[in-house]
């Protein structure tokens, strides 16, 4: 449940529309819910503004399924990461809206309760390898509510294919700029826009990239300004960074 949800089942007791006992039974699971495995966070929604996200390497595929359902159960949607095939299938039988992207490796249950940002976010890629960390960030990114762009295989070996979308890479609020090797497209990205970059290494390279600690500690030392970096190959925090910075589209701050 997020902010708007609760306002309006709160709205809904307070003008007659709904009884306690149902107000009651939307609130007791609130804080979380102990699956034995798992404490399922049902108030992330209202604490962070997204439902909690499965991270599905290292759980068990009868774990992943139990996790979603209580999400889906209590009207959230439903975000997997880092999933296979099968996993979806055994959640598609019970979660039958699930939609499964094999290159991103995710599942997702729409509820729909999501609120559009109004935010653009561009992801783009250094090479074809990088597409499945560039796909985890565009897929997390437009399930969290934001409007995206997908601009791929624009790295500096043929800086061309970047300079010729630059203007479309400029109509982004955030851009997301995956890349392994030796990383250097955060640095010309950010040298080219005024908006936030949000640098993700992957780990796609040769021996001496060292699974990715090449391209972090290139986009770490960047000398252009305005990049932050996140870790090797986290689509999924790129992203959620990027929809933190969105999110602030015409929202004033809180005051004391």
């Amino acid at each position: 449940m997020n902010q708007e949800q609760l306002k309006d089942l709160l709205l809904a007791y307070k003008n007659g529309q709904t009884d306690l006992e149902t107000v009651m039974n939307h609130l007791k699971h609130l804080g979380d819910e102990d699956l034995g495995f798992a404490k399922v966070d049902h108030h992330r929604a209202l604490r962070n503004g997204f439902p909690e996200v499965i991270f599905g390497q290292g759980k068990t595929r009868e774990q992943v399924v139990a996790i979603a359902c209580r999400l889906a159960a209590a009207g959230s949607t439903v975000l997997v990461t880092r999933t296979d095939r099968e996993t979806y299938q055994e959640v598609a039988a019970r979660l039958p809206a699930a939609e499964f992207n094999e290159l991103a490796r995710t599942i997702v249950v729409d509820a729909g309760e999501i609120r559009p940002t109004g935010g653009r976010v561009a992801v783009l890629s250094a090479g074809t390898a990088d597409l499945p960390v560039a796909e985890e960030a565009a897929v997390t990114a437009a399930v969290m509510g934001n409007e995206v762009e997908r601009i791929y295989d624009v790295g500096v070996a043929g800086i061309h294919r970047l300079l010729g979308r630059v203007d479309l890479v400029r109509q982004a609020d955030v851009v997301i700029v995956v890349a392994g090797m030796e990383g250097a497209l955060a640095s010309v990205v950010a040298g080219l826009v005024d908006r936030p970059v949000i640098a993700v290494p992957t780990s796609v390279g040769y021996g001496a990239s060292f699974g990715g600690l090449a391209a972090l500690l290139t986009m770490l030392n960047s000398c252009a300004s305005g990049i932050g970096v996140v870790n090797i190959d986290n689509g999924f925090g790129a992203a959620a960074l990027a929809t933190t910075i969105t999110r602030l589209k015409g929202q004033p701050a809180e005051k004391d």
